[in-house]
């Protein structure tokens, strides 16, 4: 299932792993909307971007990694949260900072 969602909702994006070259991979960068709390403790949605991946493509994708999707703008990856999938194809979610 991971691959048919892959193949209509994902794009290339560009990962330059740390000391490596960059390379296209296939994935789905989203900006997604979370809730936040703000200084008085009401919550305010901000956009998180997030990355999903399949394995075994996720594989060697690590914290610290660079992504550039075709948005104009570079993320650093900060953390990795395995689906729970024992697929072999399962995504992988990444959340990412920006970096530019």
């Amino acid at each position: 299932m991971a691959g048919v969602l892959g193949a209509v909702l994902g794009s290339s994006v560009i990962w330059t792993p740390a000391g490596g070259p960059a390379t296209a991979i296939a994935a789905v960068f989203r900006e997604t909307p979370v809730a936040e709390p703000d200084d008085e403790g009401r919550e305010i949605l901000v956009t998180m971007p997030v990355l999903k991946v399949q394995r075994p493509a996720a594989d060697g994708i690590g914290r610290g990694d660079i992504i550039a999707p075709d948005n104009g703008k570079t993320y650093r990856i900060l953390n990795r949260h395995p689906s729970g999938s024992p697929a072999s194809d399962a995504f992988v979610l990444f959340e990412l900072e920006i970096v530019t």
